[in-house]
């Protein structure tokens, strides 16, 4: 149960929040009019005659609620859709989540809203445009919190009000979440990612596996080293096997030839990706007002290029080209799935 709460609190400070908030529905207080009944015995008329239209029966009395009504309360709506949360064993989670936070705050209710994915945009869109947003968003990603870039609520009066520490994240990621708005969010729950490997391939060529654990050092060459993208880009050649046995290291190696490859980024091909986790969060842009702005093109974003097209082109490869990802033998893109990365 603390640990649902713990999820939630951060939830709620670190998702992007709308400024707009849900006003209550008040229910009615009044009974609807009873439907005259038609006159079953002329049906030829046009008119129902005045003077025997029936006389209304009493309002019936509107039971009175057995439990407070929601409108009482303080109503959070929280928008599941825009980015990932919508599978089966994620709503579950979440269902959990409004349980327990329900369960201990008798003032507020959470609202959990599930939208489906093709149609959260949508969705949202007109929510907002109506009025009637929700007060959380998330988890969401960079697309599609961008898609509504400018409407989201910084939280820097609501981080220093709670008294939340925000060192426990690394500063270059708390400056992803800052925009002209402020800090309109805080990493948690972004898409974290995470490097599979094939044990065989290594025992083959007989390299150590990966670290299991953050901070773990790596076995190279008989000496203990950090892991890092250093240490990942050697072991991803040494991984790499032409069709005579040779790795990417050694001389004679055919890079028109390669059997297998030491590392593919699969579907994380985004060069902002890569260069955030090369060397952290960079601005795209320079320029201090509207009209003045100019593109930058981040250091972090050139070294990530010339990583790729080292490992594609470089004298010593360790990813597979276009041509090569795309053929069959390589699974026609799904390198890591067929086995040859």
């Amino acid at each position: 149960m603390k640990k649902l709460l713990y999820i939630l609190s951060i939830l709620v400070i670190a998702s992007m929040i709308l400024s707009a908030c849900a006003t209550p529905t008040t229910a009615p207080t009044t009974a609807p009019e009873p439907t005259q009944a038609p006159a079953a015995e002329e049906p030829e008329a046009t008119e129902a005659p005045a003077a025997e239209e029936p006389e209304p029966t009493d309002a019936p009395v509107v039971e009175e609620p057995t439990e407070e009504p929601a409108a009482d309360k303080v109503q959070i709506r929280w928008f599941v859709g825009l980015g990932t949360g919508t599978d089966p064993v994620q709503v579950a989670a979440q269902e959990e989540v409004v349980k327990a936070f329900n369960d201990s705050h008798p003032d507020i209710e959470l609202v959990l809203e599930i939208v489906p994915y093709d149609s959260a945009r949508d969705t949202l869109a007109t929510q907002i445009a109506s009025g009637a947003g929700p007060d959380i968003v998330g988890p969401v990603g960079w697309g599609g919190s961008n898609a509504f870039y400018g409407q989201w609520l910084d939280l820097t009066p609501y981080i220093e009000s709670s008294g939340f520490d925000t060192s426990v994240f690394d500063p270059a990621l708390l400056k992803f979440y800052q925009t002209e708005e402020g800090q309109v969010g805080l990493p948690f729950a972004v898409f974290p990612a995470a490097i599979y490997f094939v044990p065989a391939a290594f025992d083959e060529v007989g390299l150590a596996y990966p670290p299991q654990n953050y901070g773990d050092q790596y076995e190279l060459n008989g000496e203990m080293v950090d892991w890092n993208w250093d240490t990942f880009t050697e072991v991803a050649k040494l991984l790499t096997i032409d069709v005579n046995g040779l790795n990417s290291t050694e001389e004679g190696f055919d890079p028109d030839q390669v059997v297998q490859v030491g590392y593919s980024p699969q579907w994380q091909t985004h060069v902002n990706y890569v260069s955030s986790y090369v060397a952290g969060a960079a601005d795209i842009v320079e320029g201090d007002a509207k009209g003045s702005y100019e593109v930058a093109f981040p250091d972090a974003w050139k070294e990530s290029l010339k990583w790729f097209y080292d490992g594609m082109w470089g004298e010593q490869p360790f990813m597979a080209t276009g041509p090569l990802s795309a053929a069959p033998e390589f699974g026609n893109g799904n390198l890591f799935n067929s086995g040859k990365a």
